[in-house]
């Protein structure tokens, strides 16, 4: 067993240092001191990051110099430094270590005698320990690579250090924060969010952290930054107050993840918790917070649900033994451990120059550790002293190397080179002091193993971090383990913009690909993608929840629709009345009223009403082919004929009287069988062109998506319907209508004929009536063309024209006819004829009241002074009669 020799020097050229002697020294460097105020250097010492640290150094030196296999022969030393948690005190510091390769020119240098000085040669240092913090550890390594004197870190976490091209000499045992944050990249991705905030505490260890989480989660895709905020390294009153207000103005960010030293990270708990946000911020840790109970001091209800992360370790009970036993008596070798002492136990130590504390007790010496005191091994003790097995491993595979079969140090070994160590430090392969492999990678990085803690304080009998996944390269996360503020289990959202429902696209918002405001596909568009809305096929409508189209119902006008029942009912009188009117007609044949009203044309009139009657039928039957064909040629033929004998008629009557006031001839064609021949002209005009029409655009049906097309696409409909435009139907009815209106003009010309021969005023009143009619018919169906119930509304407003025509018709000529036939049979009798004196009197009469009107004379003066006009007039009606009563 090797003895190991120590000493503790406090020459003002190695102030605040440790120095144990050893055949080969290696340095250590430790934060055993807090950073001080302004001007000052140091402040609090350190207890766990600090003490536990730099003797777990020194534990790990004991273990290897009592190891007969490891190093045989050869005694490690040490040269520890208090880094003073500052970067620049560090690099003062860490000059120590290079005096021995400084050359000096001392050929100049005299003592008093004139003889040259004996200038003590410096101790060697060959590797150094070191550093915790990353500044730190970066800015001695620019040092060190300088005199190439390989450095492993136990600590330091900054990606920058994997950078070998800066710092070539550097290694670590502890996985660097590119490992770090892809474990926090697949944390928050496991917990489904997508938009988190970042703090970083100023310097290496924060920034090159949160750059590095930055990194990989652009390249992961998918999470995007609500705000990137750097804590100052000398924040100003207020300032966390403000850091608080910066991360609600990103509110729905509730993650924040925060890579910053214990001091920053409770002062942002305290800042939440002022500003009342107790709950709201779901913090993820980096290795800094770890499972360390210090920075949640007094704020555990703000970091409750905290996630962290920690580099896989284990508690070290040999360690544990070790310290525990430690004494001022035993320890005398640590120059910071009668402080540490004190603070420990809240006494105070008698030293010379140092005044005593009334206000504390007087420590006795006698007190035990983690039995008087708290204790906890500190979290990073492991990597301490597996980085002082990874120097002395490499060191013993290089004695094995260039001094086989020596004993001690040989001369390839004195001194040893840098890069040679190096070489053999990155070479190193064994079990570390938790069990676990200690290796390097090429850039001197060790592989990422993590433990994932969360900070649960409600419904556990223990309240404080619990372990709730790995990560090895990937994460495991037991997410049944967690829980959050309150206890409760379910995962709170940090996501900028929460999922669209069903039938919403994503509107992003420019530059930031995790927000967008969600738009609903509205009108006939479906939801195409995530991204996208598409309008479905003209013949579709959107599905209720718009993921997909469906068919547009086809509809039809139906028998039992109120919009068909009016119509039906007016027709199905209709015909019963002009059936019942035929019939009559047809018993009554041969008697005087049937002779006297035409038979020949009153059949083909009530033929064309008959017909009119009919179409209702027609337009609201179910469309097809054949359907569409008898519309086409019963919708315009019913008019027609109607129209067609009615004009003839009127055209008749108006001819005959006429030409009686011109002469005594009877003007041609006006017996029944002209006059039939005159009205299927007529008819056959309307028939030319609906048979042209049925060559050039056979019939058919259509189904009309555009007319019942609201806004709203449930009520979409598809009409099944004829191939028949507004147009068209115009177009069909024109060459009635033209009828109508000559028929109605015959009316007006011939309302002068007397009444007791003619049928022109009934006839006059029909056409008046049935004008009126139609004039209505106009706004009622073009005025409902934009209307979703335009079929219906148009077929219904049709068909109630033409019956109401139709019925006028009937009504005027025939009802009057049939009534007088059946309820008055003794007027339907052949009458005596009056003598021709007695029909000249009646008829003189009448036309001498007329031309007494016309000249202002009265009927006496008219009758007295020209009793040969008398007789004229008389005479020429008497054969105006017998030939109208001839041709009827």
């Amino acid at each position: 067993i090797k003895l190991t020799r120590w000493n503790i020097i406090f020459q003002g050229t190695q102030p605040h240092s440790i120095k144990i002697e050893g055949d080969i020294t290696l340095g250590g460097l430790f934060p055993v001191h807090s950073r001080g105020p302004a001007g000052v250097p140091c402040g609090e010492i350190k207890r766990e990051k600090g003490i536990h640290r730099m003797e777990a150094m020194l534990y790990a030196l004991d273990q290897i110099n009592s190891d007969p296999d490891l190093l045989p022969n050869i005694t490690l030393g040490a040269m520890v430094l208090d880094t003073c948690s500052r970067d620049t005190y560090a690099l003062e510091q860490s000059l120590t270590f290079v005096q021995a390769l400084i050359q000096k020119d001392n050929s100049d240098v005299r003592c008093s005698n004139n003889e040259p000085p004996i200038i003590p040669k410096p101790e060697r240092v060959v590797g150094v320990i070191g550093a915790s913090g990353s500044s730190v550890s970066i800015m001695v390594a620019n040092v060190l690579r300088l005199f190439a004197i390989p450095q492993i870190s136990y600590a330091s976490t900054a990606p920058e250090l994997s950078d070998k091209s800066r710092y070539e000499f550097f290694s670590r045992v502890v996985p660097p924060d590119s490992y770090q944050a892809q474990a926090m990249v697949d944390i928050v991705k496991a917990m489904g969010w997508n938009y988190v905030s970042t703090l970083a505490s100023e310097g290496n260890y924060g920034e090159s952290g949160v750059d590095a989480f930055l990194q990989i989660s652009r390249e992961a895709g998918g999470l995007c930054i609500g705000q990137s905020i750097k804590i100052p390294r000398e924040p100003k009153p207020g300032g966390f107050d403000k850091i608080i207000k910066r991360l609600m103005e990103t509110s729905n960010a509730r993650g924040v993840i925060i890579f910053a030293n214990e001091d920053d990270i409770r002062r942002v708990l305290e800042a939440a918790k002022r500003a009342n946000l107790t709950g709201h911020f779901l913090f993820v840790g980096s290795d800094s917070w770890g499972a360390k109970s210090s920075p949640i001091l007094d704020q555990e209800d703000v970091a409750e649900g905290a996630v962290t992360i920690l580099p896989k370790r284990a508690s070290i009970d040999g360690f544990d033994n070790y310290f525990t036993s430690r004494s001022l008596k035993n320890n005398r070798r640590n120059i910071w451990f009668a402080e540490y002492w004190e603070d420990d136990f809240k006494c105070k130590l008698t030293r010379p120059g140092i005044k005593y504390d009334l206000g504390r007790r007087k420590c006795t010496g006698e007190e035990k550790i983690a039995q008087e005191s708290q204790y906890e091994q500190e979290g990073k003790v492991q990597f301490v002293i597996d980085a002082v097995y990874a120097m002395a491993h490499a060191l013993h595979s290089m004695h094995l190397d260039l001094c086989p079969g020596s004993m001690g140090i040989c001369e390839k070994m004195d001194p040893v080179e840098g890069s040679q160590l190096l070489h053999y430090i990155r070479s190193v392969n064994f079990n570390g002091s938790a069990g676990t492999g200690v290796m390097f990678n090429e850039n001197g990085d060790a592989p990422g193993r993590y433990d994932i803690f969360q900070f649960q304080l409600s419904n556990t009998t223990n309240p404080g971090y619990r372990c709730i996944g790995q990560w090895t390269n990937n994460l495991r996360l037991n997410a049944e383990e967690m829980q959050w503020s309150g206890g409760d289990r379910a995962v709170p959202d940090s996501v900028c913009s929460f999922p669209c429902e069903l039938g919403e696209r994503k509107k992003m918002v420019k530059g930031v690909p995790c927000c967008w405001h969600c738009e609903l596909c509205d009108g006939y568009q479906y939801q195409l993608d995530e991204l996208n809305c598409d309008m479905c096929p003209f013949d579709m409508r959107p599905m209720p929840n718009r993921t997909g189209c469906r068919s547009t119902p086809i509809i039809k006008l139906e028998w039992s629709s109120p919009w068909a029942i009016i119509p039906v009912f007016l027709a199905v009188l209709g015909i019963l009345a002009t059936s019942g009117c035929i019939i009559t007609f047809i018993r009554f044949n041969d008697t005087p009223i049937v002779r006297a009203s035409g038979r020949e044309l009153s059949y083909v009139l009530l033929t064309g009403i008959f017909l009119i009657y009919l179409i209702t039928f027609l337009m609201i039957a179910e469309p097809s082919a054949p359907v569409c064909a008898f519309r086409r040629l019963l919708l315009g033929l019913g008019m027609c004929i109607t129209y067609s004998a009615m004009l003839t008629k009127t055209n008749r009557i108006y001819r005959i009287f006429e030409q009686g006031k011109k002469a005594v001839t009877p003007p041609p064609f006006i017996s029944p069988t002209s006059q039939l021949i005159i009205t299927f002209i007529l008819i056959g005009v309307q028939l030319l062109g609906i048979f042209i029409w049925f060559g050039v655009v056979p019939p058919h049906t259509i189904i009309d998506y555009e007319e019942q097309r609201p806004p709203n696409p449930e009520f979409a409909r598809g009409v099944l319907k004829c191939d028949m435009s507004d147009l068209a139907l115009v177009l069909c009815l024109s060459y009635s209508i033209v009828l109508m209106v000559t028929c109605t003009v015959y009316a007006i010309k011939s309302r002068g004929v007397p009444e007791t021969f003619n049928e022109a005023k009934p006839i006059g009143f029909t056409m008046y009536t049935t004008c009126i009619i139609w004039l209505a018919f106009v706004p009622i169906f073009f005025g409902t063309a934009q209307s979703t119930e335009k079929m219906f509304i148009q077929t219904t407003t049709l068909t109630v024209s033409m019956s109401l025509s139709a019925t006028v018709s009937l009504g005027m000529l025939y009802i009057p006819k049939v009534y007088v036939i059946i309820f008055q049979p003794e007027q339907n009798v052949q009458k005596r004829k009056r003598s021709s004196k007695a029909v000249a009197s009646t008829v003189t009469s009448q036309l001498s009241q007329k031309d007494d009107k016309q000249n202002g004379e009265s009927k006496t003066e008219a009758v007295s002074t020209d009793p040969s006009s008398v007789v004229h007039f008389s005479l020429k009606q008497l054969v105006i009669v017998s030939l109208f009563n001839h041709f009827r």
